[in-house]
């Protein structure tokens, strides 16, 4: 069953054309990875599905419903978390507050932090009190990851979370994403560049070329000839 749907999306910035009829299936329990060059559109692609960019066309359904229709908190408040590129943690808010600030948008109001993020990430709990701006870029990173399961979300978006992190930190968040898909049934969405990592965590990929879905399959497909062709610079 497919959980999260995009179809024929279009997308503009002023006069260039970013998005062109994109196409992108999402299977409930299934870990997605979408792939490409810099530039091609991957992040603007995430933006639009979580309603921070406005597409120009096209349809973003999420378990039926049509997500064009609501702001940003609203698609949240259905079960979608979502960890942008580059964190953006609140760097001035201590590690507590930055985990509370995701609990916000969930649509139970429940207002206590799941022992889920603790179990996933137990230096977290020995960092509550410092201030985001004071952690490490791993540590960053889990937080990040953190603020987003605290929606307890049915499907995870993750904008490049690798990114400018230590070998040991990209193998624990490998790690933590399979868990989440595999023991509680987190549906995965993941913008990756590092082709290891991608092999290891994704059940499927997506490749965007120009801002079209030019490739895609089952990951296993995503030989060294398919790399050569779409993925080298």
């Amino acid at each position: 069953m497919t959980m999260l749907a995009v179809r024929a999306l279009n997308q503009s910035y002023g006069g260039s054309h970013t998005l062109w009829d994109v196409d992108l299936d999402v299977p409930a329990g299934s870990r997605t990875c979408l792939m490409g060059r810099n530039g091609m559109g991957k992040t603007t692609l995430l933006k639009c599905i979580m309603g921070l960019l406005t597409a120009s066309s096209g349809e973003i359904v999420f378990s039926g419903t049509d997500l064009r229709r609501l702001p940003p908190e609203g698609r949240a408040r259905l079960g979608i978390g979502y960890v942008p590129q580059g964190r953006e943690i609140f760097a001035h808010l201590t590690v507590e507050e930055n985990l509370r600030v995701g609990l916000v948008t969930r649509a139970n109001g429940a207002r206590a932090i799941p022992n889920r993020v603790y179990e996933l990430f137990p230096a977290l709990k020995h960092l509550l009190h410092r201030r985001g701006g004071d952690l490490s870029g791993g540590q960053q990173q889990q937080l990040a990851i953190g603020r987003a399961l605290v929606l307890e979300p049915a499907l995870l978006i993750l904008d490049e979370p690798t990114e400018g992190l230590q070998p040991s930190i990209v193998h624990e968040i490998g790690d933590v994403l399979l868990a989440l898909n595999r023991e509680a049934g987190v549906t995965v969405l993941l913008v990756e560049q590092h082709l290891r990592f991608a092999r290891r965590v994704a059940s499927q990929f997506c490749i965007l070329e120009k801002g079209r879905s030019v490739a895609g399959g089952a990951i296993d497909e995503l030989t060294n000839e398919v790399v050569h062709e779409r993925l080298r610079v």
